[in-house]
């Protein structure tokens, strides 16, 4: 389990500061993007123009750096799930369905009439909370599963995984679901698009610029979860659980309602990140919606290796790397999987050095 906070705010702030883990992730992001590049070369692409086109996809405008940061947010909030699960010793690979059924949620409840006439900003908020519900919910049925049958919870997640996505295909082709009315054999299966009052607000306004109002409520929730697993009795409860589940019962602690309880919590940051999706940026649900976002999400909680300044920079890091790969792959013919074998470079390399680093110390 990763011993990034501790319940002392010395060694609390001391994880903000580089380290052995930090230095690891970031050596396996440099040789990852390294070998990316080497591998654009050998595609007969000037690694030169690729960089060019990921640049200006990445950040050249301000409606692209927006965009990018928008992707982050669903990212953190995965990796923020992830890495709370993380502190009991869990392993939360839900994501992508977390998602799923938030973006579910949010949509139902965006597009149920009195909903867009709810006062004070209630029009966007009430839908999100929904989704925080529908991702609590699902995460909550892996955790009963782990305590009263003995599932793996991540075998539990992954396959919860698998029938969300599904549930979204179902909504969205049935019209005593989510469907819009057919009007004509070409009407694509999605969702009508939710009323404006349900939409998030911009924060400046301004289209050029669609960051938008889950941002703020992303950044309050990383600092939560950061003086939760670092200051607060929970976060110690949590890693004893974590630690020795035996020793954690015997001294009293509800260890059974603890883990049913963090994968609740985890599935409802996967269930938020779906609603900033639909309601910040895409209006209306679709199958596929969620875009391998929560695995992702996954990459970017194993990466932080429990930090979460980590899930942070992680998720900044794939946001770019998603927007500047759509772009690399329009304007210089690079394929997006690139993307895909970038991240899965990353994690290999991350997992041989933290096997070489437990085979020292076992030797020492």
């Amino acid at each position: 389990m990763s011993t990034a906070f501790s319940s002392t705010p010395h060694s609390f702030w001391r994880s903000l500061l580089p380290g052995p883990a930090l230095g690891m992730s970031v050596a396996a992001v440099a040789i990852a993007l390294l070998i990316g590049a080497i591998l654009v070369a050998l595609m007969g692409v000037p690694v030169g123009a690729a960089i060019a086109a990921f640049a200006e996809g990445a950040w050249g405008s301000p409606y692209a750096l927006s965009a990018s940061i928008n992707r982050a947010l669903v990212l953190m909030l995965v990796g923020l799930g992830f890495v709370l699960a993380e502190r009991a010793n869990l392993t939360n690979v839900g994501g992508e369905g977390q998602i799923a059924v938030g973006g579910i949620a949010a949509t139902a409840f965006a597009l149920w009439p009195p909903v867009a006439g709810l006062p004070l900003g209630m029009a966007f908020v009430f839908p999100m909370l929904g989704a925080c519900l529908a991702g609590a919910l699902w995460g909550g049925i892996a955790g009963v599963l782990k305590v009263k049958a003995g599932t793996n919870e991540v075998i539990a997640t992954l396959l919860l995984s698998f029938i969300a996505v599904w549930m979204v295909y179902g909504s969205v082709q049935s019209e005593q679901l989510l469907r819009r009315p057919m009007t004509t054999s070409a009407t694509l299966p999605e969702s009508l698009e939710i009323p404006l009052a349900t939409q998030l607000p911009l924060l400046f306004g301004d289209v050029s610029m669609p960051l938008h109002a889950g941002l703020p409520i992303g950044v309050v929730l990383a600092l939560v979860v950061a003086v939760v697993l670092g200051f607060t009795v929970l976060g110690l409860r949590l890693r004893a659980t974590g630690l020795n589940p035996r020793a954690a019962r015997r001294a009293g602690m509800a260890v059974d309602r603890l883990t049913v309880g963090v994968l609740c919590a985890a599935g409802a940051l996967g269930g938020l990140a779906g609603a900033c999706m639909l309601q910040g940026e895409q209006y209306s649900l679709k199958a596929g919606f969620s875009s391998g976002y929560g695995f992702d999400g996954l990459v970017v909680g194993l990466l932080a290796r429990g930090s979460v300044p980590g899930v942070v920079a992680g998720s900044l890091l794939f946001g770019f790397l998603r927007s500047g790969g759509i772009n690399m792959e329009m304007v210089a013919s690079v394929p997006t999987a690139l993307v895909v074998v970038i991240q899965g470079l990353i994690i290999v390399i991350l997992a041989g050095a933290a096997l070489a680093i437990q085979r020292m110390e076992t030797r020492r």
